[in-house]
């Protein structure tokens, strides 16, 4: 493996010098600011080309080296779409890569900023060593993440959570997943409710899921079915009801949900999220939802997104605990209990 530096007054002069004799397919070791003596600061890169095979040497030690590796074509578009930023990471060792990581998982570059700031990376406090710093960092972006669990063990009075979200996030199925968890692993009694109206097969396709569960199932289509069917389970654990998909944009129908779910019982709702969907559309759907008043988010289809970084952009902007992460149809197999430290690994996972 054979390494070269390069160096230059700008990082980008110092990138443009790496690209030009290495090629589009280089790939960056290390990068760093160099103070010299009576002198302006200069940048040093050292790469190696793209086309050697990093699996020589020590493999202890490069394993550590693949996980700084970065691609030439990862930093231009870092120093495109950096504003300046990219800079003063490099006099901070081992944020850069972790900085390109979390870019390219789409998070929104003002939280990045935001989280680095707050590990100090930037005002002195932490020494240069490189895990230090990315420690440090890391412990910021686990402190902004919060997770809850709606339905624990230990609690014994009955619990009624609703699930809320857009057209085709999965409510149905969901519910089903937690359904089973909750009787087959944590023991629970379970009801299961639907307040879809609208979408011709809804209570069919729960009902399956109860008859297969061996747990009661009842349809309501106004408040007072609701409560009936809510007496009717009094002696259950735990109730969940399945509502109407609605478009974020719909407010007259997300107004009409709310009017259908009873204020003055204590039901927990939960808001569904696909982790697919984009970032304004995500943004726009907690909003707009907010008369609802739920209480957890539950991120759906992590098998389809190809980014995971839309997690803490949602958190960071609508500060409310995440409960469950669905990934995929199977039933009940495909969730998960929110877990800080899968969250962070998903969302550092490139």
């Amino acid at each position: 493996m054979q390494v070269k530096k390069y160096r230059a007054k700008t990082i980008k002069e110092a990138i443009a010098k790496v690209k030009n004799i290495l090629g589009t397919d280089a790939m960056i070791l290390s990068t760093k600011k160099i103070s010299i003596k009576d002198g302006d600061d200069i940048f040093e890169i050292a790469a190696m080309s793209g086309s050697e095979d990093v699996a020589d040497g020590n493999s202890i030690a490069l394993g550590e080296v693949k996980q700084e590796l970065m691609s030439i074509k990862e930093m231009l578009y870092l120093i495109n779409n950096s504003g300046g930023f990219l800079e003063t990471l490099i006099a901070y060792p081992g944020l850069l890569t972790l900085y390109s990581r979390l870019i390219n998982n789409g998070v929104n570059e003002r939280y990045i900023r935001y989280l680095f700031e707050k590990a100090g990376a930037f005002n002195g406090r932490l020494s240069d060593k490189k895990n230090s710093v990315k420690q440090s960092a890391l412990k910021e972006v686990m402190k902004a993440i919060s997770v809850s669990d709606p339905f624990p063990i230990s609690k014994n009075n009955r619990t009624i959570s609703a699930f809320i979200g857009t057209t085709g996030v999965g409510k149905t199925t969901t519910i089903a997943k937690l359904a089973a968890s909750l009787m087959f692993e944590k023991k629970k009694k379970v009801g299961l409710i639907s307040i879809d109206a609208y979408r011709i097969g809804a209570m069919e396709q729960l009902r399956t899921y109860a008859n297969i569960l061996g747990a009661p199932s009842y349809q309501a289509f106004k408040k007072k079915d609701l409560l009936f069917a809510l007496r009717r389970m009094e002696t259950r654990d735990v109730i969940l009801i399945d509502t109407a998909g609605q478009s974020q944009y719909d407010l007259a129908r997300i107004e009409e949900l709310r009017k259908l779910i009873p204020t003055d019982l204590a039901i927990d709702v939960h808001l569904l999220l696909s982790i697919s969907t984009t970032a304004s559309e995500m943004s726009e759907t907690a909003v707009n939802f907010n008369p609802l008043n739920y209480q957890s988010y539950i991120f759906t289809k992590r098998d389809e997104a190809r980014t995971y970084g839309s997690i803490l952009n949602q958190i960071m902007e609508h500060h409310l605990p995440i409960s469950y992460i669905t990934t995929g149809q199977s039933v009940p197999e495909d969730i998960e209990q929110a877990d800080k430290e899968k969250i962070i690994n998903l969302i550092v996972s490139k």
